[in-house]
């Protein structure tokens, strides 16, 4: 995930340390970083001026996090984002710990008050590395000029090594303008986490016992881009599979086995399936409650293999009867070459059972009525963007609606916040993965609640002219919320009333961008060719029935056999 830094010949002249962090990264391959300047990082963007970095300027920090957050996911690289101190660095909070929930690679780099008034209250101090010492996976305050390259190159090893994450660097002020003529680097430890090949032909041997077999895949595979690897060894061993909401995309919608996503608003048939399964694999996945529902009730037939980056994650929800901890690459290829030396699995009456299943809980679109009926926009949408389709995520019943229902073929085709659920990703994902991957056909699909939360970034998509597609769906409340209310609060709606957002075809027009608004039904295709034909950014407004709700759900506490279906 990141360039190898090339040997550094010793400066003539004395740099700063601002000058030394954009060196640094010119060095590390960075192209693209997203930022919003104030006083105490002014001179890292002196320097900034005439680099070779892409700077995107955001109109919120929490913005520039985001974007840095689905760049990282979209490209695999190391998203970086910059920011001043003070707010400028708490307004980065959200966007690290949403990283750090999805383990995505991300450098935050945070200017500071000078080393001299630290402590004293001074204008705009904050005591960072304090306020995100739960939410990152390492931080460095930088105290010497000559430290800036060693801090940077290290901050890069450690977010991309192992199991990923966000680091933050902190800068203060007195050491961006310090002078060095002795720049320190960072020796990248040179560690191989290898294969544990006692682990995997255990888990080969608990595989050839078992009966009914599931692979549940979990966002680990995304992250090591091992995508490829899970692919072959499902074709090489036939084993069914479920995956989480972060997984999507890693084994393609509709392929052979493919169950789709477990968990509260999971399928029935992947549901059932990790219910009734005697040996449950997982790859890459961490037991997250709302994919495991009641955890004691949770595959309560199966023993487990565990395949995770980190040894932390294994045991910590569930015990594992096989574990193998390292690199997941590594792993899979030596478990497929063990699989494909032996004799064919004895599963056949099980997978029968697992596609029966599939084709039994196949989602139906015929809803009545002439409004809109999300799930079906949804799919339809995914099938005329075809396999270069992107869906930058925000969170709400869309974000469910297209889990469940929009059609991935790559690892690369939903982004979405899985862990910590923060509304407001979607705009600037949108923008991180439209400039990681300007090939594709990048849609964020928002609600009108998430939307409102970092509205202010469709100035970054007009700055830029960044041709991202907007499908806002708009059902003028807080949808998932409403649902709770309705179903767990014997209705009592409070303050889930959104119906006095503003027109957002006229905002989107405000902003400079195309914008349409459609809410029949034989408005769809149309809507959806307008809105992928555009040369440029372009919002659809979709307008939808307030009382539509997500199914199936799990209600909470619950066993996922327990799941709730709507009429």
């Amino acid at each position: 995930m990141i360039a190898s830094a090339a040997p550094k010949p010793a400066p003539a002249v004395a740099q700063s340390g601002a000058r030394l962090l954009i060196s640094t990264l010119e060095r590390l391959g960075v192209g693209v970083v997203f930022g919003y300047p104030g006083g105490a990082i002014m001179p890292v963007y002196d320097a900034l001026a005439g680099s070779k970095l892409k700077h995107i300027l955001v109109r919120h920090e929490q913005g520039a996090a985001f974007a840095a957050d689905a760049y990282a996911r979209a490209s695999g690289r190391v998203g970086v984002c910059i920011a001043t101190s003070g707010p400028g660095a708490t307004n980065l909070v959200t966007g690290i710990a949403n990283a750090m929930m999805d383990s995505v690679p991300m450098v935050c780099i945070t200017g500071n008050v000078a080393q001299g008034v630290m402590g004293t209250d001074a204008f705009q101090e904050i005591d960072i590395l304090g306020v995100t010492l739960p939410i990152v996976k390492h931080s460095i305050l930088v105290r010497d000029p000559a430290d800036v390259p060693a801090a940077v190159e290290e901050a890069f090893h450690i977010a991309a090594a192992g199991r990923p994450g966000p680091v933050l660097i902190d800068m203060p002020k007195d050491v961006q303008v310090g002078t060095t003529t002795a720049p320190r680097g960072f020796s990248v430890p040179n560690i191989s986490a290898g294969v544990d090949d006692d682990a995997v032909a255990a888990a080969e041997a608990a595989i050839r016992a078992a009966r009914r077999p599931l692979i549940y895949v979990g966002g680990g595979v995304k992250i090591a881009r091992a995508a490829e690897l899970l692919r072959a060894f499902v074709r090489a061993t036939g084993i069914p599979q479920v995956a989480t909401l972060n997984a999507l995309g890693t084994i393609p919608t509709g392929a052979p086995g493919m169950l789709g996503m477990l968990g509260m608003h999971g399928g029935r048939a992947a549901n059932d399936a990790v219910q009734a399964c005697d040996l449950l694999i997982v790859i890459g996945a961490r037991f997250d409650d709302r994919a495991t529902g009641k955890l004691a009730e949770f595959a309560p037939g199966a023993r487990v293999v565990h395949f995770d980056a980190d040894a932390s994650e294994v045991g910590k929800m569930r015990t594992a009867d096989v574990a193998a901890v390292g690199d997941l690459k590594a792993a899979l290829a030596a478990l497929t070459l063990r699989m494909r030396g032996g004799p064919s699995l004895d599963i056949q009456p099980w997978v029968v059972d697992c596609a029966r299943a599939a084709e039994a809980h196949a989602p139906r679109y015929d809803a009545p009525g002439e409004r809109i009926y999300a799930p079906d926009l949804l799919k339809r949408l995914s099938e005329a963007a075809g396999d270069d389709f992107v869906a930058a995520c925000d969170v709400g019943q869309h974000q469910m609606w297209a889990a469940q229902h929009c059609r991935f073929s790559r690892s690369e085709s939903h982004i979405s916040s899985g862990g910590l659920g923060a509304m407001g990703f979607g705009l600037p994902a949108g923008v991180g993965a439209k400039l990681a991957r300007p090939q594709d056909t990048v849609v964020t699909i928002a609600g009108d609640g998430g939307f409102m939360m970092n509205i202010q970034e469709l100035a970054t998509l007009r700055r830029y002219a960044i041709p991202l597609k907007i499908c806002l769906i708009d059902n003028s409340s807080l949808g998932l919320v409403r649902q709770w209310q309705e179903l767990f609060f014997a209705g009592n709606y409070s303050e889930i009333d959104l119906s006095d957002n503003p027109d957002f075809v006229a905002v989107a027009e405000a902003f400079g961008i195309e914008a349409f608004r459609i809410e029949r039904r034989d408005q769809v295709d149309g809507g959806i060719a307008r809105l992928l034909a555009a040369e440029g950014p372009c919002l659809m407004h979709v307008i939808i029935d307030p009382r539509d709700n997500v199914w199936p759900l799990v209600p909470p506490g619950k066993c996922n056999a327990d799941m709730m279906e709507g009429s």
